[in-house]
């Protein structure tokens, strides 16, 4: 499950109103999620919780699910 706190992050940074974001949702699915808006939401998320990517976790991204697994991940490990 997609939590509200990454949720408002990402709609934030694409300037959405409201988007239904799932597990499976992919980048392209997204209205204005392109490869630069990619990167200012991985900066956002990283601010919002206070953790870092390494490069390669961010490559190997391929929906929304996985970078909340990510985020999870990284928030326990502080």
């Amino acid at each position: 499950m997609i939590s509200d706190r990454l949720r408002q992050v990402i709609l934030k940074e694409l300037e959405l109103d409201d988007f239904p974001l799932a597990e499976t949702t992919t980048a392209n699915q997204v209205p204005g999620w392109d490869s630069l808006s990619h990167v200012k939401i991985i900066c956002a998320v990283e601010k919002e919780f206070s953790i870092r990517f390494k490069s390669l976790e961010v490559l190997r991204l391929s929906n929304v699910g996985q970078l909340q697994d990510l985020v999870d991940k990284k928030s326990e490990n502080r």
